[in-house]
């Protein structure tokens, strides 16, 4: 069974276009090992087993008769329960939506279905994606699959807990502070945010907004890389309905040549240090892109050190009013007590009109300071959070929070990121590397991954 639960969507594919297995066989053994692994983690909140049985004898039949779907032809998946999905509850971890069962797929699970993805069922976040920890009133806390008593991260942490676990070899995520990446790290797996306004969020709940909107992008998360390069270009593009989308194609990562990349490195954002363990796994991998090729400089991007203020404020400009909103939305009377917290925080941070187009100012000069640091890097490479996975229920204890900044600084930017595991920590625990690369550049970001994973190891299963 581990032959298939831990291979990546790609070899899968493959498998199964060569009839070396069916669809069937494959949906069959995730099934069958989700129902093995879940009970720990909690990290699949809705199983759609006869639907996926269904759809898979259908690919089988489809593929015996020489139709091919699509390059994902017969592969299970998953999908973070914030993402609509046609015929299946999407709650958004929230009680208000707790049966709600959509009409439609968002759009990126419509593309992913299209080139014949089998969706298994969804992944656990928290409610409304909008915390560090997947934990809600609806499905209650999800786990990481190295250390059950720690937390596999937000608000992809149930993607990210089921794929390393080996019950799914991919998820489409959605990250507007780390939910992609800290995940990824948290849990040694694969991730790319991609430049924002690559991947429309048509479908998601609650849908990108406002200042938040610019923060937020869409991307894969999968066990390796290849898996990464194989669903990006199913997923981007024009959908006519979110309106932030441009027109881009996908540049093949095989045409990047590591001696023509000039990078920086940084393991130190100068908002709070790392683990001596994080930095050491960012140096080597510097170390190791260095041996390939890739000129590299230690050099940190000027002005970073206002992440943390500048995306609280952000955040916080509307003093919680957008949670409110959310809510109401959702129907949600009550809200759980990580909510609770996370508004708390809000309160007392709103500003008047004048208030909030000064911060908005912050924010284009924080991004030309920014910008101007890639004219002579084609990629940085630095931390992802600074330590390994959290214990449950301390991401607001003491400075705890402020560890995020190394993701945060990024979705201000809105360049692509791509997180693969570089090492493991004394306890065990996977270290992630985070590749961030210049706007539009994800080809550069994921050749730079892909190098990495290959002499590094990448994922490495958990001992469950």
């Amino acid at each position: 069974m581990k032959e298939i639960v831990y291979a990546s969507a790609t070899n899968l594919a493959q498998a199964i276009r060569a009839k070396k297995v069916s669809s069937s066989e494959v949906v069959s053994a995730n099934l069958e090992f989700i129902g093995k692994v879940n009970p720990k983690l909690n990290a699949i909140v809705q199983l759609a087993p006869d639907a996926a049985t269904a759809q898979a004898k259908k690919a089988d039949e489809a593929m015996a008769r020489g139709e091919n779907w699509g390059s994902l032809h017969g592969v299970p998946i998953t999908i973070k329960d914030g993402w609509e999905t046609k015929g299946i509850i999407s709650s958004a971890g929230t009680a208000g939506r707790a049966l709600f069962v959509p009409q439609e797929d968002a759009t990126v699970v419509a593309r992913l279905r299209s080139a014949g993805a089998i969706v298994l069922g969804k992944t656990n976040v928290p409610e409304l994606s909008l915390t560090n920890e997947t934990d809600n009133a609806v499905y209650g806390r999800t786990n990481n699959p190295y250390d059950l008593s720690r937390t596999p991260g937000g608000s992809g942490g149930g993607q990210a807990a089921i794929i390393a676990a080996g019950g799914s070899p991919l998820d489409i995520g959605c990250d507007a502070g780390g939910s992609i990446r800290n995940p990824s790290h948290f849990c040694g797996i694969a991730g790319i945010k991609p430049t924002t306004g690559l991947v429309p969020l048509t479908g998601y709940f609650p849908f990108p907004t406002g200042v938040r909107a610019q923060l937020t992008a869409a991307g894969p998360m999968a066990r390796t890389v290849e898996d990464l390069v194989l669903t990006l270009p199913l997923v981007i593009g024009i959908d006519w309905r979110d309106p932030l989308i441009v027109p881009r194609s996908f540049d093949n990562p095989a045409g990047v040549d590591l001696q023509k990349i000039s990078a920086a490195f940084y393991v130190d954002n100068g908002i709070i240090p790392p683990t001596p363990e994080t930095a050491e796994v960012v140096r080597k991998a510097a170390n190791v892109l260095h041996s390939a090729g890739v000129r590299f400089q230690e050099a940190c991007p000027p002005g970073i050190q206002q992440t943390s203020e500048l995306f609280s404020s952000l955040m916080g400009a509307d003093g919680g009013a957008e949670v409110n909103d959310m809510l109401q939305l959702a129907g949600t009377k009550e809200m759980c007590s990580w909510l609770k917290r996370r508004r708390e925080a809000l309160v007392g941070r709103e500003v008047s009109g004048a208030g909030f187009s000064r911060l908005l100012s912050k924010l284009d000069a924080f991004r030309r300071t920014m910008l101007s640091f890639l004219e002579k890097f084609h990629a940085i490479i630095c931390p992802v959070h600074a330590s390994p996975a959290l214990i449950h229920h301390t991401t607001y204890d003491g400075d705890n929070i402020y560890r995020f900044s190394y993701a945060q600084t990024y979705n201000l930017t809105g360049w692509p990121c791509v997180v693969v595991r570089g090492g493991t920590s004394p306890d065990g625990l996977p270290i992630g590397v985070q590749i961030v690369a210049r706007p539009w550049c994800e080809c550069v970001a994921l050749e730079l991954a892909a190098h990495l994973e290959s002499a590094l190891g990448g994922w490495q299963p958990p001992s469950l």
